[in-house]
Protein backbone atom coordinates (compact mmCIF):
# COMPACT_ATOMS: atom_id res chain seq x y z
CA UNK A 1 0.00 0.00 0.00
CA UNK A 2 1.31 3.43 -0.81
CA UNK A 3 0.18 6.89 0.15
CA UNK A 4 -0.03 9.80 -2.26
CA UNK A 5 -0.10 13.55 -1.59
CA UNK A 6 -3.89 13.69 -1.92
CA UNK A 7 -4.27 11.08 0.83
CA UNK A 8 -1.86 12.94 3.12
CA UNK A 9 -3.76 16.19 2.61
CA UNK A 10 -7.11 14.45 3.20
CA UNK A 11 -5.91 12.85 6.44
CA UNK A 12 -4.42 16.16 7.57
CA UNK A 13 -7.73 17.90 6.88
CA UNK A 14 -9.65 15.24 8.83
CA UNK A 15 -7.19 15.63 11.72
CA UNK A 16 -7.53 19.42 11.51
CA UNK A 17 -3.78 19.81 10.89
CA UNK A 18 -2.48 22.54 8.61
CA UNK A 19 -0.09 20.99 6.08
CA UNK A 20 1.74 22.85 3.33
CA UNK A 21 2.45 21.27 -0.06
CA UNK A 22 6.12 20.93 0.92
CA UNK A 23 5.20 19.18 4.19
CA UNK A 24 2.71 16.92 2.42
CA UNK A 25 5.40 15.85 -0.05
CA UNK A 26 7.83 15.05 2.79
CA UNK A 27 5.14 13.20 4.78
CA UNK A 28 4.23 11.10 1.76
CA UNK A 29 7.72 9.60 1.72
CA UNK A 30 7.79 9.11 5.49
CA UNK A 31 4.38 7.42 5.57
CA UNK A 32 5.33 5.11 2.71
CA UNK A 33 8.45 4.02 4.62
CA UNK A 34 6.33 3.33 7.73
CA UNK A 35 3.74 1.36 5.75
CA UNK A 36 6.54 -0.62 4.09
CA UNK A 37 7.82 -1.63 7.52
CA UNK A 38 4.30 -2.68 8.59
CA UNK A 39 4.03 -4.84 5.46
CA UNK A 40 7.29 -6.55 6.46
CA UNK A 41 5.80 -7.31 9.88
CA UNK A 42 2.77 -8.92 8.20
CA UNK A 43 5.11 -11.46 6.58
CA UNK A 44 6.25 -12.84 9.97
CA UNK A 45 4.71 -16.23 10.86
CA UNK A 46 3.16 -15.94 14.34
CA UNK A 47 0.74 -18.87 14.18
CA UNK A 48 2.24 -20.82 17.10
CA UNK A 49 3.24 -17.84 19.23
CA UNK A 50 1.23 -17.20 22.39
CA UNK A 51 0.28 -13.61 23.25
CA UNK A 52 2.53 -12.08 25.92
CA UNK A 53 2.26 -9.21 28.34
CA UNK A 54 5.99 -9.29 29.11
CA UNK A 55 9.18 -10.76 27.70
CA UNK A 56 9.70 -12.72 30.93
CA UNK A 57 7.13 -15.11 32.41
CA UNK A 58 5.07 -13.33 35.04
CA UNK A 59 2.13 -14.32 37.20
CA UNK A 60 -0.49 -11.63 37.71
CA UNK A 61 -1.21 -10.75 41.32
CA UNK A 62 -4.85 -11.40 42.02
CA UNK A 63 -6.98 -10.85 45.07
CA UNK A 64 -9.73 -13.19 46.10
CA UNK A 65 -13.01 -12.35 44.39
CA UNK A 66 -15.17 -12.19 47.50
CA UNK A 67 -18.31 -10.13 47.88
CA UNK A 68 -18.28 -8.08 51.08
CA UNK A 69 -20.03 -5.04 52.40
CA UNK A 70 -16.64 -3.40 52.79
CA UNK A 71 -17.03 -3.14 56.55
CA UNK A 72 -16.58 0.61 56.36
CA UNK A 73 -20.13 1.93 56.22
CA UNK A 74 -19.58 4.15 59.26
CA UNK A 75 -16.48 5.68 57.66
CA UNK A 76 -18.32 6.26 54.37
CA UNK A 77 -21.16 8.26 55.90
CA UNK A 78 -19.01 9.96 58.56
CA UNK A 79 -18.80 13.25 56.61
CA UNK A 80 -22.35 13.17 55.23
CA UNK A 81 -24.48 16.14 56.25
CA UNK A 82 -27.31 13.77 57.10
CA UNK A 83 -27.49 9.99 57.35
CA UNK A 84 -29.67 7.28 58.89
CA UNK A 85 -28.54 3.67 59.52
CA UNK A 86 -25.53 4.16 57.20
CA UNK A 87 -27.65 5.54 54.34
CA UNK A 88 -27.29 9.05 52.93
CA UNK A 89 -30.32 11.27 53.49
CA UNK A 90 -30.99 13.75 50.69
CA UNK A 91 -33.73 16.29 50.17
CA UNK A 92 -36.71 15.28 48.07
CA UNK A 93 -36.28 16.57 44.50
CA UNK A 94 -39.36 15.09 42.78
CA UNK A 95 -42.90 15.90 43.83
Amino acid sequence: MSVDIATVKRVARLARIAVTDEDADRMTGELNVILGFVEQLNEVDVDNVEPMTSVIPMEMKKRADVVTDGGRADDVVANAPSSDQNFFLVPKVVE
